[in-house]
């Protein structure tokens, strides 16, 4: 998600949202270590400054418990920040999610949607100036080039706010 500002309490308020909207369970700081095996650290920008990245848990829309993780790309003065929300690829293979058919590209329509939810819950928390939704998708476009407009055809899913109201334009092609 392109938060749009480099301001940390905006990022606060976007990273609490979206732990929030994916029901994630804990807060931990190393992901070579099962959660009881560590403790937790609050879910927070500071924690994310000095970890690099954030893990819990959740509940993947097909009921299975998995990983996930959060990264914050800071743009510094000349642009916005991003707060990257995540499944690492092990934690589908180990639900059985399909995602990968051939192409050049990772995708899966469960997880897209059950994504596009978790973002547009977070969007009526704290609002954001850009949702892209695919595999390394971080960064691929900003909200200033989109100009408030989806693409007709989309390698990936956008959530895409617009005077307020958050528009999602899933993936097409």
């Amino acid at each position: 998600m392109e938060v749009g500002s480099t301001d940390a309490a905006e990022i606060q308020a976007v990273l609490s949202a979206v732990w929030s909207a994916a029901g994630v369970q804990g807060s931990f700081a190393f992901n070579d270590r099962e959660p009881h095996e560590q403790e937790s650290v609050p879910c927070t920008v500071a924690s994310l400054t000095e970890f690099g990245h954030l893990h819990g848990q959740v509940r993947l829309p097909t009921g299975q418990p998995a990983v996930c993780g959060c990264v914050a790309i800071r743009g510094g003065d000349d642009s916005s920040d991003w707060l990257d929300f995540y499944i690492p690829l092990g934690a589908l293979d180990k639900a059985g999610i399909a995602y990968w058919d051939g192409r050049p590209f990772f995708r899966s329509a469960v997880m897209d949607d059950w994504l596009a939810v978790i973002g547009t819950e977070t969007f009526e928390q704290a609002m954001f100036s850009l949702g892209v939704i695919g595999w390394e998708v971080s960064g691929c476009t900003d909200a200033a080039t989109l100009a408030h407009k989806l693409p007709q055809e989309r390698a990936i899913g956008y959530l895409l706010p617009h005077e307020g109201v958050l528009h999602y334009g899933a993936a097409n092609i």
